[in-house]
């Protein structure tokens, strides 16, 4: 068994948002225990180190990642699909914005407004002469409040793994998942 360095343990406390206190309490050691062990002014007992760690595990299981939101099936448009299939799409499935990825991998979005911006007679156009920036991508164990901080400036996330898209999350999914 590897044991954890004082600051590995620092930063996964910091990374479940515990504080030292909290930390304490779930681990059922001292607050100033914990301070002490993340300064390296104390080696703690094997037993008390393992409570900690096991009080780690636990906070992180607690935190909602990115996988846990996610919606799998990415419905998107090509780059070199018309502007009228991407319209489609979105009336069908009840979307206004989609991602564009090609090739598995994200590279704009196009929504209600990019068309009406676009002017008249567009229908035939490919999505890419028409689409815009696309939305941010984080990795599957991105946490809820690194997406939700996304979501105030973006109407989507991508989850990607590998760099291709392996799933979308909107603020209707936080919304749910939290009700």
């Amino acid at each position: 068994m590897e044991l954890p360095t004082p600051e590995d343990l620092r930063e996964r406390r910091n990374a479940v948002g515990l504080t030292q206190s909290a930390l304490a309490e779930r681990a059922d050691v001292s607050q100033p225990l914990i301070a002490r062990v993340e300064n390296d002014d104390v080696d703690p007992r094997l037993s008390t180190l393992r409570r900690i760690v096991e009080a780690l595990d636990e906070a992180e299981g607690e935190v909602v990642r990115a996988a846990d939101l996610m919606h799998e099936d990415v419905v998107h448009v090509s780059p070199d699909d018309s502007v009228t299939d991407a319209v489609e799409l979105m009336d069908e499935e009840a979307y206004s914005q989609l991602p564009v990825i090609q090739n598995g991998v994200p590279v704009g979005s196009i929504s209600q407004s990019d068309v009406i911006h676009a002017g008249e007679n567009v229908g035939e156009l490919p999505v890419a002469e028409v689409m815009s920036e696309s939305f941010p991508t984080v990795s599957a164990d991105a946490t809820v409040d690194e997406i939700r901080n996304l979501l105030d400036h973006y109407k989507a996330v991508i989850v990607t793994e590998g760099g291709e898209a392996a799933g979308i999350i909107t603020e209707a999914d936080i919304a749910s998942h939290l009700s």
